[in-house]
């Protein structure tokens, strides 16, 4: 793979790596959405996807009348393709830097006081008042717990509800770092200094495969 195409494809993966690094790290539980999560991992592959299936499949036809203004489409439609997977998703929490232990505890308290009628299945949690349902995956490998709905039927209102509730109550509680934080860095910095030390070494090539890329 040439000196741009590498840079497109490893720049936006080693960005989301660096970042999912430092948030691993973090000493306290951090809260981020599905939809949140769903959208930083379609961008960190977005550059794979420029580089490869875009560039493979780029349409001549349509490059030879739009020329550059090509790449804006393809990345709109990309981003369109995105979006309404985020819409069809169903709605999920997902938490960094905690136990499982620590999050029902922190979770029990928080529903008393959303929903009294509120009550636990096994990993389940069922809140009627709010109309969410929801069961309880921990994910080891990057050491986060999702609660993820359970059921078609289910209230964004409530989700938000839940969210804004859970993130104050969880500051209070004092996260574990994930030991492999370290490696996401470790990784995303190598692919930094890959392409930093491809793009410096082929300047020249670099600006001819970017005409060539934007047909010009």
């Amino acid at each position: 793979m040439d000196a741009l195409h590498l840079s497109i494809a490893l720049g936006p993966l080693a960005v989301y790596l660096m970042v999912l690094g430092l948030v691993n790290l973090a000493t306290r539980p951090f809260v981020t959405t599905g939809t949140r999560d769903t959208a930083a991992l379609g961008l960190a592959i977005s550059g794979l996807v420029v580089a490869g299936p875009m560039e493979l499949f780029l349409p001549e036809a349509a490059a030879q009348i739009f020329g550059p203004w090509i790449w804006l489409l393809l990345l709109g439609a990309y981003a369109l393709a995105l979006t309404l997977l985020i819409l069809l998703l169903r709605p999920r929490l997902v938490i960094y830097n905690i136990s499982i232990d620590q999050l029902r505890a922190v979770l029990s308290e928080v529903v008393t006081d959303l929903d009294r009628e509120a009550r636990w299945v096994g990993d389940s949690l069922v809140l009627p008042r709010l109309h969410v349902q929801l069961h309880v995956e921990p994910f080891a490998a990057l050491k986060n717990i999702q609660l993820v709905s359970s059921g078609p039927r289910q209230s964004d209102a409530g989700w938000r509800r839940l969210e804004n509730a859970l993130v104050p109550a969880l500051r209070k509680s004092a996260g574990t770092p994930n030991p492999y934080a370290v490696s996401f860095l470790v990784f995303g910095s190598l692919m930094v200094g890959i392409i930093t030390l491809n793009l410096i070494g082929n300047s020249h090539e670099v600006v001819v495969q970017w005409n060539e890329m934007l047909r010009r």
